[in-house]
C-alpha cells in the first residue's frame, strides 16, 4: 500500500484556511466526527477548538462535558498539546444585549483582529452564544473578515423547534442583526447526512482507538436514545465541507431572518443576506473523512 497521504501535499501557509471550531461535542454523536475531520483536514490553518454548552436538559455542566470530551479526542490522536482548546461560555445570554464572556470568545476576538487579509471562518456545530458574545464584548469584528458557519435554525421559510437554535435564541438574533456574512445549513439540510452502520463499522472503526471510539460512542448513544437506529446524521460535518468547497451544495442569498421564542421565523426584510445551504454533497464530506482518517492511522496517527 502506497504511503503517500494528503498530508504529505504542500499546502502553503497563506494558501490555507483559517478556521476557529465551536463546539458543544458531547450533546449527541456527530459532533466528534466533524471535530476530527476539523483536526484532519491540512488545507485548513486550525485557530482553535472552542467547546460549547448545549443548555441544561441534558447536563448542568454542559460546556464542562463538551470540554472534556474535545479533550478526550484529542488524547485519543495523540494531539492534545498540538490543538488549542478554549472553554466558550457555560451557558447562553440572558438577552441580546448582555455578553456571556469566555477564553472562547477572547479567542474568537483574538483571532478577528489579526492582520490578515484571508478570512477567518467560524463554524458553529451548537449554538451561537460565544459569536454573538463576542459581537458584544468587541464591536468592530462586525467590520472585520469573518465568515460564520452555522449548523442551525428549522426548516425555511417558517422554522420551528431546531436543538442548536433552542439553546440560544438571542445569540441567533444578534447574530442575524450583524454585518457578519453568514452561512447556514438549516435543520433539513444537515439531516440529509446519515451514514449506516455497516459503512461506520467497515470505515471507521478499524482505523486506531479514534476510530474505535467514534464508533463505539455513537452506538452507545443511539442505544440509549433510538435503538431501533441502523444509521446516524452526522449532521456538524457540513461545516467542513463547505468550508473545503463552498459549492458543495445548493445554496441562495436571502435576507437575514430573526427568530421568535418559539422559533419561528421573522422575515423583516431589513437586514444583509446570509447564505443558506438547502442540501449538500454527503459522499464528498464523509468520503473525505473516511480517507483522511484511513491516511492518518496508516501515516502512524501524526499530521
Amino acid at each position: 500500500m502506497s504511503e503517500f497521504t494528503v498530508f504529505d501535499v504542500d499546502f502553503p501557509p497563506e494558501a490555507k484556511q483559517r478556521v476557529i471550531i465551536n463546539t458543544d461535542a458531547k450533546n449527541e454523536a456527530d459532533d466528534q466526527y466533524a471535530i476530527v475531520h476539523a483536526i484532519l483536514t491540512p488545507s485548513f490553518e486550525l485557530h482553535g477548538i472552542i467547546p460549547a454548552h448545549f443548555g441544561t436538559g441534558k447536563s448542568a455542566t454542559s460546556m464542562q462535558d463538551s470540554y472534556d470530551e474535545t479533550m478526550l479526542l484529542l488524547r485519543l490522536m495523540g494531539l492534545e498539546k498540538e490543538v488549542r482548546v478554549e472553554a466558550g461560555a457555560t451557558g447562553g445570554m440572558p438577552d441580546e444585549s448582555t455578553p456571556v464572556d469566555s477564553p472562547g470568545a477572547q479567542l474568537i476576538i483574538e483571532q478577528a483582529m489579526k492582520d490578515d487579509d484571508r478570512p477567518l471562518h467560524i463554524a458553529f456545530y451548537g449554538p451561537v452564544t460565544d459569536m454573538a458574545s463576542a459581537l458584544l464584548l468587541e464591536p468592530k469584528i462586525e467590520e472585520r473578515n469573518i465568515r460564520v458557519i452555522w449548523i442551525g435554525g428549522g426548516d425555511w421559510p417558517n422554522g420551528g423547534r431546531e436543538y442548536n437554535l433552542s439553546n440560544d435564541i438571542h445569540a441567533a438574533n444578534v447574530l442575524m442583526k450583524s454585518k457578519l456574512e453568514l452561512w447556514q445549513i438549516p435543520r433539513y439540510t444537515y439531516r440529509t447526512m446519515s451514514v449506516g452502520y455497516a459503512e461506520l463499522i467497515e470505515k471507521v472503526y478499524p482505523q486506531g482507538e479514534i476510530g474505535k471510539y467514534l464508533v463505539e460512542q455513537l452506538l452507545a448513544h443511539n442505544a440509549a436514545t433510538q435503538p431501533h437506529m441502523e444509521y446516524r446524521s452526522l449532521g456538524d460535518s457540513p461545516c467542513i465541507g463547505i468550508i473545503l468547497d463552498p459549492e458543495c451544495g445548493k445554496w441562495t442569498w436571502r435576507p437575514a431572518p430573526l427568530f421568535d421564542q418559539q422559533m419561528h421565523y421573522i422575515h423583516p426584510g431589513q437586514y444583509r443576506p446570509i447564505r443558506v445551504y438547502d442540501n449538500v454533497n454527503t459522499r464528498f464530506i464523509h468520503e473525505d473523512f473516511f480517507a483522511k482518517l484511513a491516511q492518518f492511522i496508516r501515516r502512524g496517527s501524526r499530521l
